[in-house]
């Protein structure tokens, strides 16, 4: 067994009888067959030995070390084994480097040449590649011929062949709903027998369910639930993925063993729409096969698939937490939470709302709001915007009725667009559509099964057959797009048609309400703004839904339906 010597040679490569050798290995991930228990994988061991056979049938080489990169890509040359090799190249501690081949040193055409061109017979190193019977040493020209720069582009033209075919299978895998992450949300673990399903973790998924309680329920911000977790001595995600599941997770932006809660790892989990059982990625990209600097992607560009797993809170829940997280909804010093945390707010600044306790003469005690920009910071950048809690709370109260009146009729509206012909159109047509689509795709597998005869009966090349094939492969792959989509839009239609949204049931329950509380404010709004003249508007939580009723009612109704509007908000 050779090993590490330290040896300092001449700069003459001529002087030196023996070569000290820099043993280089590299596997990408995508080729490695490691398994649980293994160092290295078998492909590794069977270069070293290739490597190591050839060094012994040759008396002038001796082994420095060996440089080792399992699971590392060749498109890029940032490496920990090919940068500690060179590092021993500019101490002179080797002049000699031996691949297995060209495609061991890298897939990146432009950088594998420079190197081989220039950095290499820069630093006096001689350069083996054994399959490929290059030796810059005994044969100068080996390296010289337009084989090695063809061989490198070849090798290039491979790794980014194998980038759009693996991305293209992890593409079709996001828009079926499988998970193809490494490590699953907190609150859930993969199934065993399907590493793509999720299930749930019981005594993480505890701790989730708490926290949007806490959120909703408490209306705790985001630091105040780190405080209550960690006097609780809970976990944080990637301690308990480290402590309590085995898992070698690392987080770049935790110290060491610091497993103690943060407000952005809270507002992530209340955020995250996976705990009602979507399965949404793609929020992230390498930029292209050779750049792997990771880049955000745009949210509308996500990949949502509802439904893919058992939820850990209910949607109704969740969606409350969405419209309460980024909003001032903090205990006030009497301990309880007010009806209007987190929902009132200026209407000329957009700064929340402060609530306070005042006694007049009289020794009534009354509460108002007023502007925190006027309360806080200067009256020169905001006005008061007062307004008495009394006053607010009948004026919010008195809207809430009307608008329940307002959707029992545009329900009524829905309910004979049920019964009349009206609302099988969009869905008949969808349905031709997919129909048609459906029937490409079968024509287009045809050709597929086709094209494979005409391969084997030599009517065609094997390089035709597979630039059919990858284009039928496409195509078909387009329309499933098409026909996933169209069942998604007939869902939607036949939800908001046939009147199922939840949104009405939600309104429609609190029909003879006579005072309010917090679930009822949190429920149906989403914030109320407060003018100078102590009017007010209120924004209710759903008026993106009536705007999609409206585009299945005919211009009469719709009209007085938006006067009633007008009228309330």
């Amino acid at each position: 067994m050779a090993g590490r010597k330290s040896k300092y040679y001449s700069e003459n490569l001529n002087e030196n009888k023996i070569w000290q050798v820099a043993i280089y290995i590299r596997l990408s991930q995508e080729d490695s067959d490691n398994g649980e228990g293994k160092q290295e994988s078998n492909s590794v061991t069977s270069q070293k030995t290739l490597i190591n056979e050839f060094v012994e049938e040759n008396d002038d080489l001796a082994v420095f070390d060996t440089y080792v990169d399992d699971g590392f890509s060749g498109t890029d040359f940032d490496r920990p084994g090919f940068q500690r090799m060179m590092e021993d190249m500019k101490d002179k501690n080797i002049n000699c480097i031996i691949i297995k081949d060209l495609s061991r040193l890298g897939r990146n055409h432009y950088e594998a040449g420079n190197y081989i061109e220039k950095v290499f017979p820069l630093f006096n190193i001689r350069f083996i590649s054994i399959n490929d019977r290059i030796d810059s040493y005994k044969d100068p020209s080996s390296v010289n011929t337009m084989l090695v720069p063809f061989k490198n582009l070849m090798n290039d033209e491979y790794a980014r062949d194998t980038s759009t075919k693996i991305k293209s299978a992890l593409n079709s895998r996001k828009k079926k709903g499988e998970f193809i992450g490494a490590f699953p949300s907190y609150g859930y673990v993969k199934d065993e027998n399907d590493k793509h399903k999720l299930i749930i973790d019981e005594e993480s998924a505890e701790i989730v369910r708490k926290i949007f309680e806490w959120k909703v329920n408490e209306g705790l911000g985001n630091l105040a639930i780190c405080h209550r977790l960690n006097d609780m001595g809970v976990l944080n995600p990637t301690g308990h993925k480290r402590k309590k599941l085995n898992q070698n997770y690392n987080n770049s932006e935790m110290k060491e063993d610091d497993y103690s809660w943060c407000p952005s790892t809270v507002r992530n989990i209340l955020k995250n729409d996976v705990y009602i059982g979507n399965v949404t990625q793609g929020k992230r990209k390498v930029k292209s096969y050779k750049i792997h600097k990771v880049e955000q992607v745009p949210e509308d560009e996500w990949v949502t698939v509802e439904n893919m797993h058992e939820p850990i809170i209910e949607k109704e829940l969740f969606n409350k937490a969405q419209g309460l997280r980024q909003v001032d909804t903090r205990v006030q010093d009497t301990g309880y939470l007010s009806m209007w945390a987190g929902i009132l707010k200026c209407a000329d600044c957009g700064r929340a709302m402060h609530k306070k306790i005042c006694k007049n003469k009289s020794g009534t005690v009354y509460e108002y709001y007023i502007c925190g920009t006027y309360r806080k910071k200067s009256n020169k950048l905001c006005t008061k915007h007062t307004l008495k809690i009394e006053e607010l709370e009948n004026s919010v109260l008195e809207a809430i009725k009307l608008h329940i009146e307002l959707l029992i009729d545009t329900e009524n509206i829905l309910d004979q667009i049920n019964k009349s012909k009206i609302k099988q159109l969009p869905n008949a047509n969808m349905d031709s559509i997919k129909q048609a689509k459906e029937k490409e795709i079968e024509r287009l597998n045809n050709l597929k099964r086709c094209l494979y005869e005409d391969w084997k009966n030599e009517d065609i090349t094997r390089e035709e057959y597979l630039e059919y094939k990858q284009k039928y492969e496409q195509d078909i792959e387009k329309l499933k797009d098409i026909i996933l989509n169209l069942d998604k839009q007939k869902e939607k239609q036949e939800e908001i048609i046939e009147g199922n949204s939840q949104w009405i049931e939600n309104f429609k329950k609190y029909k003879n309400i006579f005072e309010l509380d917090r679930n009822i404010t949190t429920e149906l709004i989403d914030n109320i703004e407060v003018y100078e003249n102590k009017k007010i508007k209120i924004h209710f939580k759903f008026m993106n839904e009536l705007d999609k009723i409206l585009e299945y009612i005919n211009k009469e109704n719709k009209t007085s339906i938006l006067e009633k509007i007008g009228q309330v908000i």
